[in-house]
């Protein structure tokens, strides 16, 4: 059965609020009925967000009057005869009358900002939303006819849990889901977990949790065991705001939370950067734009230890000023999915002119306190986790990868090291060396050890004029070799900092022009000229054949050491 879905108000019987007043259960304000739909059921006091009906759901979602559901036939199934206080035939009888819905959850075909989408949205008031075969079967249903579309799949999930009246056969429900994701995973097709509150039990350890991205409303509870469970096993209360949104985003567990008025457009800028580019890049258009430099002898003389002061420079653009000034669009994504999210690595889908690519990049900041919320730009084990499945989102999605450097090197400290430090830093080297899509690594600032070279193992790398890139600080190196810090100047120009000699021995592949006196003092012109660059590279990258590039890539970074006189790739 299929039906066209419209927006509009909702039909009576759906739980929408009716004319009159309405009392918030978060605030207990009141808020006149009509009032509070035209705000999408969000109270305007406390901005706590409603529960929705299934169909209200896919109208607000997808493009309006482009959704239409498919309601494939289910078989009544009672495999226990399970009674409780009913008959589980009687039960599930009763909320398909209350509700109108065959199941706990609504499949539907549609468009989000004009880009096909198959979804299926759940309905917490059948039966709490609990996972059963009816909704197993249609939520891998609505998977598999995205994987026939070759379109994204977005899931709306709203569930107590497992259906305890169907046993076993329940749980398996959960396996069945998630190997229908894995599927989508290995044909490249973006999938994306809306998560509304609640979402608990199986359907927050199968589908929910495993989707590339996942975005939640304000407040959304999110976890595997109820509170309440919890509380009774530990035997002690739980802290404010466990298992919501904002508790899960700040240990790194889901993607963003985004508010209900902007979901829409949010989802159809994430379906619209997700999508692998038709084709090779376009390159740069723009008349005389400056070129990049692959001669040593092009680029000015400089004192190395100047170098690394400019380098330094507070002002000098940041990865989400570039994100905003280079880029057409940008969405940052969050966490490592493990525990945490670290805010020295910033990334995400985003649009450089026209073609969809991958972001990631270290981020300072330009005051004192950006500095020390960022950690000075120096990444945990828990940022270089969240680039690695960044980077792994962008092979599976074809997607080329894009990343900005600028920091001192990788957080020392106690709790970096009790995490892996080590091992998340080696992880980040293998994972880009086998790449499946073409990457760019850019040192916009401070390429400081290992640190960098975390997000650098790269098709081509670049550097800015007046960046820096080294195995250590001058700083270190001066305390270590000569016994003095102050001998910092010294070692800049011994370790052959800059970019000229950097490009000589073959370290960088080009170096991006700085504008009049340098990038603190033009931010714009030189995100221009970094758009420039990225889109020239990448126009010969995705030019050439992905076997020959993965060769490429090998042979680039095989050939450091080789050749003991020039240290790098032949020029």
């Amino acid at each position: 059965m299929t039906d066209t879905l419209t927006g509009g108000p909702p039909a009576a019987g759906t739980g929408s609020p009716a004319a009159g007043w309405r009392c918030c259960p978060g605030c207990r304000s009141v808020t006149y009925g009509r009032t509070l739909e035209r705000n999408l059921r969000v109270c305007p006091e406390c901005g706590r967000h409603q529960p929705l009906t299934a169909p209200e759901r896919l109208a607000m979602l997808l493009d309006d009057g482009s959704a239409v559901a498919f309601e494939p036939e289910l078989a009544d199934a009672d495999p226990l005869g399970f009674t409780d206080t009913l008959p589980y035939g009687e039960r599930r009888a009763a909320a398909r009358a209350r509700t109108g819905l065959a199941e706990a959850v609504l499949c539907a075909t549609g468009t989000l900002g004009g880009r096909p989408v198959v979804a299926a949205v759940m309905d917490f008031r059948f039966m709490g939303g609990s996972l059963g075969g009816g909704v197993g079967e249609l939520i891998t249903q609505a998977g598999e006819l995205a994987l026939r579309e070759r379109c994204p799949l977005l899931i709306v999930s709203a569930s107590g849990g497992a259906r305890m009246q169907e046993g076993a056969l329940s749980l398996m429900q959960m396996a069945k889901t998630s190997q229908m994701l894995g599927r989508l995973d290995e044909a490249g097709l973006l999938t994306v977990s809306l998560v509304t509150d609640p979402t608990f039990g199986g359907v927050a350890a199968s589908f929910a949790t495993l989707a590339d991205v996942v975005v939640a409303e304000p407040g959304a509870r999110l976890g595997f065991a109820g509170p309440r469970v919890i509380e009774q096993t530990i035997r002690r209360p739980l802290p404010a705001g466990f298992q919501t949104a904002e508790f899960l985003l700040e240990r790194g567990l889901i993607d963003l939370i985004c508010p209900r008025g902007e979901l829409r457009a949010t989802l159809a800028r994430l379906v619209e950067m997700g999508r692998p580019a038709p084709g090779p890049v376009p390159r740069p258009g723009r008349a005389g734009a400056p070129g990049l430099v692959t001669d040593p002898g092009e680029l000015p003389e400089r004192d190395p230890w100047e170098t690394v002061r400019r380098a330094r420079d507070l002002d000098r653009p940041s990865t989400l000023d570039y994100a905003r000034l280079a880029f057409d669009d940008f969405l940052e994504l969050h966490g490592d999915r493990l525990a945490k999210d670290c805010p020295a690595i910033v990334g995400g889908p985003a649009l450089l002119g026209g073609t969809p690519v991958m972001l990631v990049g270290t981020q300072k900041g330009h005051t004192v306190g950006e500095l020390t919320a960022r950690g000075f730009g120096m990444a945990s084990p828990a940022g270089y986790r969240k680039a690695a499945r960044l980077m792994r989102l962008a092979g599976k999605l074809g997607l080329p990868v894009v990343t900005l450097i600028d920091t001192p090197g990788a957080h020392p400290g106690l709790e970096a090291e009790e995490n892996g430090q080590a091992f998340a830093i080696a992880e980040n080297l293998r994972l880009m060396a086998g790449l499946p899509v073409p990457s760019v690594a850019v040192v916009t600032g401070e390429g400081g050890s290992g640190g960098a070279l975390a997000l650098a193992v790269a098709d081509r790398v670049l550097m800015h004029a007046d960046a820096v890139y080294s195995v250590i600080s001058p700083e270190g190196c001066a305390a270590i070799l000569w016994n003095d810090a102050a001998a910092a100047p010294r070692a800049a120009a011994a370790l052959g900092v800059d970019s000229a000699r950097l490009l000589r021995l073959g370290v960088v592949d080009a170096v991006i022009p700085e504008p009049g006196p340098g990038a603190p003092d033009d931010a714009l012109a030189t995100a221009g000229r970094l758009r420039d660059a990225l889109l020239a590279v990448l126009a010969d990258l995705t030019r050439e054949p992905a076997a020959e590039r993965g060769a490429r890539r090998y042979d680039r970074f095989r050939a450091f050491g080789a050749n003991p006189t020039e240290g790098g790739p032949a020029r």
